[in-house]
């Protein structure tokens, strides 16, 4: 798959993203800069979302459920108005909302609390349940990590969805190739990734992840098939968009950032 530029929309949202970083001295940046066009996608012209009304009934539903990606659902979630972007200064600290997972109650506009993998979808089913027999509108999207796709409770739940028929539900995989121990092919093995969820029942569409346009056209044609629950696999690149970064694992999690890997994450906050 051949990186195509970034946009000043993707840079814009890098950048938001890259302050709590820098403020709060710790994070997952890696797993965040790999999911910026999704969400940047999913917010700016798939969810039907209110910012002002964080709990309207008739809302979608986002999950999380690699949360430790959370700095690029804080970014999104400030760009559009659920909180002050001020906030992300203070990402992680005491006295924050801004954990290092997203929780619910503390956050306008996360739906509930991850963190601890291979749950998300399972709560997303749930919703899609629950919005169904209130017979609103809502549609449920689920964006879980590569890695966490190794948790049993996941295949479970994708035997449940596919069972009630969720064709409101979408499971969307950031599909980078690589988890916290190293690569996802190494750890354990996913392929043939797309059969495996089409033998769940799912309907199956792959995409570059890094491509708005690519997935606003997928994402505008859900479902997929009706009457069976959607997933769409999304390659992506670890930490794209900081060159140090880019398919490095040491980027999964950051701690404390050496002088070089704060002169390249300074500079593209200071891009135009």
């Amino acid at each position: 798959m051949e990186a195509k530029p970034l946009d000043s929309r993707s840079r814009s949202l890098r950048r938001l993203a890259l302050r709590g970083l820098l403020k709060g001295g710790r994070g997952h940046p890696g797993s965040a800069l790999s999911i910026i066009e999704i969400l940047r996608v999913l917010y700016d012209d798939i969810l039907r979302v209110r910012p002002d009304q964080p709990a309207w009934p008739n809302r979608d539903r986002f999950i999380l459920s690699k949360g430790h990606g959370c700095l690029a659902l804080y970014a999104i979630l400030a760009d559009k108005g659920f909180f002050d972007p001020e906030e992300l200064d203070r990402f992680c600290r005491f006295d924050s909302p801004l954990g290092g997972h997203p929780e619910y109650g503390k956050v306008p506009g996360v739906e509930t609390s991850t963190g601890a993998l291979g749950h998300g979808l399972n709560v997303g089913i749930g919703m899609a349940l629950g919005v169904r027999l209130s017979e609103r509108p809502s549609r449920v999207f689920v964006l879980m990590g590569d890695g966490e796709l190794d948790e049993g409770s996941v295949w479970e739940g994708a035997l449940c969805a596919a069972k009630h028929k969720l064709d409101h539900l979408t499971a969307l995989v950031d599909y980078n190739k690589l988890q916290s121990y190293g690569p996802v092919a190494e750890v354990l093995a996913l392929e043939p990734l797309a059969d495996k969820w089409r033998a769940f029942g799912f309907a199956v569409r792959e995409v570059d992840g890094h491509d708005p346009l690519a997935l606003k056209a997928l994402l505008k044609s859900l479902p997929f098939e009706p009457g069976k629950p959607s997933c769409l696999i999304c390659h992506t690149v670890k930490g794209r968009g900081i060159a140090l970064a880019e398919n490095n694992p040491d980027w999964h999690h950051k701690s404390k950032l050496k002088p070089a890997e704060a002169e390249a994450v300074a500079a593209l906050l200071e891009e135009p």
